[in-house]
């Protein structure tokens, strides 16, 4: 990817076009701490990961050291968050990514970097409605004795997240809040008894034995894992509307990276615990998604075990609204710098929310329901396609972005201060982010090399191609809109990146005699 060193590192231009109303600006204050720090770890749907994640990994790549890769995800995530944080306090801009990378690497780059988030968000949170539809029609067959179609329950999600999208983001994070609290809650329930009453095995940490990490499925197992962790990088979208960016950003990384990284290896380890060492991968193989849910009816009885699938299901909900939060705003910051139409650049009324990104997100995910509802299992009559196709095809080319953004990111970070000559000031954040670089690009090329796997399709399926060539296809369509408009439009190419840092620079000329 090439860098335009003209628009790096660079101010608003003579001749940019102003922005006019505070409806461009995204409204500060809105939160602190803890509903920044609620908003982000929501996307990572903890219970999901326990419940869906960890026991696909241990049943489809046979790697026991699942808990061990969680610790070396982690390290190398907060190996990346040292220079991305850093950027942090220097760049405040709800297009996040792709603001930190023309910062870094130029406008054209960060045109490729915002197609690519805007997709990859998507396809998280759209394929999430997959699984979640099946999951409530699962409810209400086992609790209701209803037959429901799995899309009925996914659009009615998806109008739910779109109201809830236009309202104050403070509102959404005392929404997740709830939600995420009691999800924690509950699996740390069921981590403590599976310690108190372990398997044959007893308390082993054989999961933890570097030996656990051989094999051929270790690259795929990775894939899986960092799955996980989405979510930790989402906090910048958020800086302006935070009251201490350059503070609360970072803050919240490295709380989000730290504390995802132990809850999920002491997580794991506890399944482990629980059925023994030797036995976690045929008893996943077996169980499947219900796992814990087996595991819990066994030591934490029925009552524990019904409420565990209802927040499972309210779990998945609080992660679609936070991705859902981050599409809009990454449509916003799009709309406000020229890279989609300028609707989509404007807050909306009171509430100050990107509204117009909003329904753009809603409309998108109501469309794809519907596709995959009208044609998806029609072939094989099977009613688990909606989870087997929306969702593992939208999670694992949503992830596949977010990883390939993670690594160009680590390149900006390295650009950016070595271009304002803070190299020497900078170097250890340096070295880290290349560090980082290095492992997110090993882990990117295993999960194109492996896509068939995580997907579910046979080696020679055109799918195995296509559906990561949808990230590669937004970059590319990103870096061919980054050109045209350097060319033809050079003023708004000039914006990128700058987001309201140009507006409050522009007010301020404005009122300069």
């Amino acid at each position: 990817m090439t860098t335009d060193s003209s628009s790096t590192n660079r101010a608003p231009a003579e001749g940019i076009s102003t922005f006019k109303g505070q409806d461009r600006a995204l409204r500060a204050d809105r939160l602190g701490t803890g509903g920044l720090l609620l908003s982000v770890l929501a996307a990572t749907a903890p219970l999901m990961v326990v419940a869906g994640v960890m026991p696909t990994t241990f049943a489809v790549m046979g790697i026991v050291g699942q808990p061990l890769l969680f610790v070396v995800l982690g390290t190398v995530l907060v190996l990346f968050s040292l220079g991305y944080a850093e950027m942090s306090r220097h760049v405040h801009n709800a297009g996040a990514f792709y603001a930190y990378i023309s910062r870094g690497l130029g406008g054209t780059a960060g045109a490729g970097a915002a197609l690519v988030a805007l997709v990859a968000y998507n396809s998280l949170q759209v394929g999430i409605y997959g699984i979640f539809g099946f999951e409530v029609s699962g409810l209400f067959a086992t609790y209701a004795d209803l037959e429901v179609a799995w899309w009925i329950p996914a659009l009615a999600a998806a109008l739910a997240v779109g109201v809830l999208g236009w309202l104050k983001i403070d509102v959404n994070a005392k929404v997740l809040g709830v939600l995420l609290v009691i999800e924690v809650l509950l699996v740390v329930v069921f981590d403590i008894a599976a310690v108190a009453d372990p398997g044959k095995e007893g308390l082993s940490l054989h999961a933890f034995n570097p030996d656990t990490l051989t094999g051929a499925g270790v690259g795929t197992a990775l894939c899986f894992c960092i799955a996980a962790f989405l979510g930790f990088e989402q906090a910048p979208v958020y800086a302006e509307e935070t009251s201490r960016p350059h503070v609360l950003v970072p803050r919240v990384m490295f709380l989000a990276v730290a504390g995802v990284a132990v809850f999920f290896a002491v997580s794991s380890w506890a399944l482990t615990v629980a059925t023994g060492p030797a036995t976690i991968v045929a008893t996943s193989q077996e169980q499947s998604a219900g796992l814990l849910f087996f595991l819990t009816e066994d030591r934490l009885g029925s009552t524990f075990t019904d409420v565990l699938h209802v927040l499972f299901v309210t779990g998945m909900f609080a992660a679609m609204l936070s991705f859902h939060n981050v599409v809009a705003r990454y449509a916003f910051a799009m709309g406000r710098e020229g890279l989609l139409p300028a609707a989509f650049g404007r807050t909306t009324g009171s509430s100050g929310a990107p509204g117009t990104g909003s329904l753009l997100q809603t409309g998108i995910a109501v469309v794809l329901v519907l596709t995959f509802a009208l044609t998806d299992d029609k072939p094989t009559g099977d009613p688990t396609a909606p989870v087997l196709h929306l969702f593992t095809w939208g999670g694992n080319i949503g992830a596949l972005g977010v990883i390939v953004l993670m690594a160009i990111a680590s390149l900006s970070v390295v650009f950016f201060f070595v271009r304002r000559g803070a190299a020497g000031a900078q170097a250890w954040r340096l070295v880290t982010s290349a560090v980082a670089g290095i492992a997110l690009v090993v882990i990117a090329v295993y999960t194109v090399k492996d896509f068939d796997v995580l997907v579910g399709t046979g080696p020679d399926s055109a799918l195995r191609w296509i559906l990561p060539g949808v990230i590669g296809l937004a970059l590319v369509t990103g870096l061919v809109q980054g050109a045209i408009l350097r060319t033809r439009a050079p003023e708004t190419h000039a914006r990128i990146g700058l987001g309201n840092e140009a507006f409050q620079l522009e007010k301020e000329a404005e009122r300069t005699p």
